[in-house]
């Protein structure tokens, strides 16, 4: 009889820690569900501001988005390593060009402070001093870096699928 209830008490104690196990572990998965949830827009936002600069052709605000260390690897040419290299580029970019450039993500995937991007993409650019607008499409793969709470692309890479110039 005293074993019937020992065994009885045992199981129960059993039981009870491991549905508190088991709570635990579904609150701290809904917990990161919801921190990724709130990095994904976070890095949509980030994406957001960064293309109007580009359509803008707002240098300040690339530039205020960039970190010192951000790395752009295009097909076909040497890697733009660093935010001088890059605002330099894209000065130069804006300068004789007009951007209209959109990007449709198409996976995200957040761990901790990093996150990867993969996606496409559609560039449409028109000569300032006259000319065919060309369109060029490609694929893009991105990685951010979250910093002192804020997202950041520290790595982006893409290569043209199709360009053409429209008459």
């Amino acid at each position: 009889m005293v074993t019937n209830a020992l065994n009885h008490t045992l199981r129960a104690t059993f039981v009870a820690a491991l549905a508190s196990l088991l709570l635990v572990s579904l609150a701290d998965r809904a917990d990161a569900q919801s921190s990724s949830g709130a990095d994904e827009a976070a890095i949509a936002e980030f994406n957001r501001k960064y293309l109007k600069a580009i359509n803008d052709g707002d240098i300040d605000s690339l530039a205020a988005l960039t970190t010192e260390d951000h790395m752009m690897i295009s097909s076909g040419g040497a890697p733009l390593a660093g935010k001088k290299a890059l605002v330099d580029a894209m000065t130069r970019a804006f300068q004789n060009n007009k951007f209209n450039e959109s990007w449709e993500p198409l996976e995200t995937v957040v761990s901790g402070d990093l996150a990867y991007q993969r996606g496409t993409f559609v560039v449409e650019s028109t000569p300032k001093a006259g000319g065919d607008m060309s369109r060029t499409t490609g694929n893009f793969l991105r990685i951010y870096r979250k910093i002192n709470g804020a997202w950041f692309m520290v790595r982006d890479t893409f290569n043209s699928g199709q360009r053409r110039n429209s008459q």
